[in-house]
Order: C-alpha cells, then structure tokens, then sequence
C-alpha cells in the first residue's frame, strides 16, 4: 500500500462506505427549521451540471453565510439526491447550503470534475443574495473526494480565476479527504488523475500558501479509505508555508462515520459537525 492517500482496496471501499451513506437521506430524523430553496439549478449545459440550494427557516438580521458541499464518491459515483441530509444538516446551523453534483469519470478526467467544483461554487456567489445568502461570506465544504475538490478550487487559485471569481472563497473545510496521495497506484485515482501531464499538479498539497483561505481538516482515526495522515500532511505543510489551518482527529470514526455523524442519528459518536460548523461560523463573520 502506499504511505498515504488512498489503500489499495480504495475503490472497493470507498463504494461500500458511500452507499449507507446515501440511505440516510430516506431513513432517521433531521434537523427542524431547513427549508429547500430550489433545485436542480444550472450552472452549465451538462446534466450533471446542477445544484440544489437549502436555507434555514425566519429571517436573520443580516444575510446567512453560504457553503457549497461536495459529495463524496471516488471521482467517479455520487449524486446530490442522495446528500439532502449532510447538506440539511448544515442549514440548520445556520448557513445557506449549495449542493452540486458533478461531472464524473469516465465522462470527463482530471480536472474536468474540479472545473465544475469551480463553476458551481462561482453560480452559488452569483445567487446567494436571491436565497438569503452572503456571497462575501462564502465556504466550501465536502467529504472524501469532495474534500479533495474543496481543497483544490480553495488553494490552486487557477480554477476560482478561471470561473471568474478569484476571490470569492473565504474559507475551506474537509472531511476524510485525499491530499497527499501519490503515486497513484489503485483504479479511482488512476482512473481520474493517471493521464494528468503533472501529477503534482492533482495534489491540494502541492498549493498550499499563506494568502490561501483558513483551513479546517477532520480525520477519523480508523478510516481504511484515506490515510488520516492525509489531513495531517497537509495542515503542517499550510502551516509551515505561513497559512492558516486547524486539524482534528476523531479517534475510533472511520471514513465513512466522519460525515455519518452530520445526521442525528450517529452525532452522539463525535462532535464532528459542532467543530467544523464553529470553524465556518468563526471565519464567515
């Protein structure tokens, strides 16, 4: 296996872990005070290119702050139908929720699905104010592969600029992601990034910065898909390029229990959503 990064059996276990994930949307108890704004908004011509928009109920003394939320998947699965709940769960906090599905291998490579992270995090500024939203106080979130997406529109400052919003990310937070892991040596990250001309450019590693939006990297103990090293790694690498960067690990959760704990029913286990929400709240004032 390799150091960090992905385990071999990475592909297998990754689809495994997803799929109770995307049960909780029909099963269990959600927060109360979540309302679904729209759904299915474009923000490009491909089918995939869609996103759906929750915000909490009332009226707040000023506009909410906004995240946008990617979905997990390997780069290649996923579908924001089956996030509703992860995506409620913030709302509830206190935050306008954008949640887009992506374009996926084999339908496009590397970095066509991190373009479209770009693009919907750019349409989601450009409508936050109609849903009650604050553009200026924008984040991005997301769990697994979608962390992975999170960090690179968040650091490799190439993506927000191309979709004409260079500056519009304010803050970044990740679950279980992926940020160190060359080689590539098993099929979801060959498959994605194994065409890539530098494979050091697939990295959130290879851009961390000190003029790079603030960082928050959650990390179960026990997670067999991503090396918890991974969120380690990368926070003392923003740290020690004069960025700013928190990382918690979450002892006994593994990869698939880190955003699980997003629905009421497992937010006993660890009080993941509490902290990540804090770090959001703190830096989206």
């Amino acid at each position: 296996m390799t150091r960090r990064g992905f385990l071999v059996p990475a592909a297998a276990a990754l689809a495994a872990a997803c799929s109770p994930l995307a049960a909780l949307n029909a099963v269990g108890p959600r927060d109360r005070g979540v309302r679904r704004l729209a759904s299915g908004l474009r923000y490009g011509d491909d089918p995939r290119q869609r996103m759906d928009i929750l915000a909490p109920t009332g009226a707040p003394d000023r506009s909410w702050p906004m995240l946008v939320f990617f979905y997990g998947g390997g780069w290649d699965s996923g579908s924001r139908a089956h996030y509703g709940w992860a995506a409620h769960a913030l709302a509830a906090r206190g935050f306008v929720v954008a949640v887009p599905d992506y374009r996926l291998v084999p339908t496009v490579l590397f970095p066509g699905f991190i373009e479209d992270a770009a693009a919907a995090t750019a349409r989601a500024g450009e409508l936050a104010r109609r849903y009650g939203g604050d553009p200026a106080r924008l984040g991005v979130i997301g769990h697994s592969a979608g962390a992975h997406l999170a960090m690179m529109i968040a650091l490799d400052r190439r993506y927000m600029a191309a979709a004409g919003a260079p500056e519009l990310i304010r803050a970044a937070a990740g679950l279980a992601g992926p940020y160190d892991f060359l080689p590539l040596d098993v099929p979801a990250s060959i498959n994605a990034f194994g065409r890539a001309a530098d494979l050091t450019l697939t990295q959130p590693v290879t851009f961390v910065r000190a003029d790079a939006p603030p960082l928050w990297l959650g990390h179960g103990t026990q997670d067999e898909v991503v090396h918890a090293e991974d969120s380690t790694i990368l926070c003392q690498r923003m740290t020690a390029a004069g960025g700013r960067c928190e990382a918690k690990l979450y002892p006994g959760l593994n990869h698939a229990d880190l955003i699980a704990t997003f629905s009421p029913l497992f937010r006993k286990k660890a009080p993941v959503l509490d902290d990540v929400t804090a770090f959001l709240r703190r830096e989206l004032t």
